[in-house]
């Protein structure tokens, strides 16, 4: 059942990961070429998709990484898993705190009614994922390590 568990959980912190890091230095580098207000609502769009989405898979990563903890406590690595773990509720707590609230005003966004700091708002939320995704990536390390 612990390989299990390990293989499942890296997998899908793995993908999650990468969909993030996607994001943070592909998806936002294509949107932000193309004209006029286009990025803006490139990534209001992609706000509605992913902020659908992406609750249900860093819950899931958490959750995963829990049951890694508990099932392997006796098992070396255990203390990496639980540091994952640790890291991954901080990228929960900065979702909520930080990333969803500007993303939750970004994707209501027309060319009509958006703000006039949109572009300031719209680089804070970049700014917040990249540490964000410096997180997860952490975490994701540190469970591939203690798979050793």
């Amino acid at each position: 059942m612990l390989d299990t568990v390990q293989v499942v959980t890296t997998v899908v912190v793995g993908l999650m990961v990468g969909v993030e890091f996607s994001v943070a230095f592909i998806m936002s580098r294509i949107l932000d070429a193309l004209p006029e207000d286009s990025a803006q609502l490139g990534h209001a769009h992609g706000g509605r998709m992913l902020g659908a989405l992406m609750p249900f898979w860093y819950m899931g990563s958490l959750v995963l990484s829990a049951i890694w903890a508990v099932t392997g406590w006796h098992h070396q690595g255990a203390g990496l898993v639980v540091t994952a773990a640790g890291l991954l509720i901080v990228s929960v707590v900065m979702s909520i705190l930080l990333l969803v609230p500007i993303n939750n005003r970004n994707k209501t966004w027309t060319a009509e009614n958006r703000p006039a700091d949109w572009k300031e708002l719209l680089n804070r939320w970049n700014r917040y994922h990249y540490v964000r995704v410096a997180v997860i990536v952490a975490a994701f390390t540190l469970l591939v390590t203690a798979l050793a």
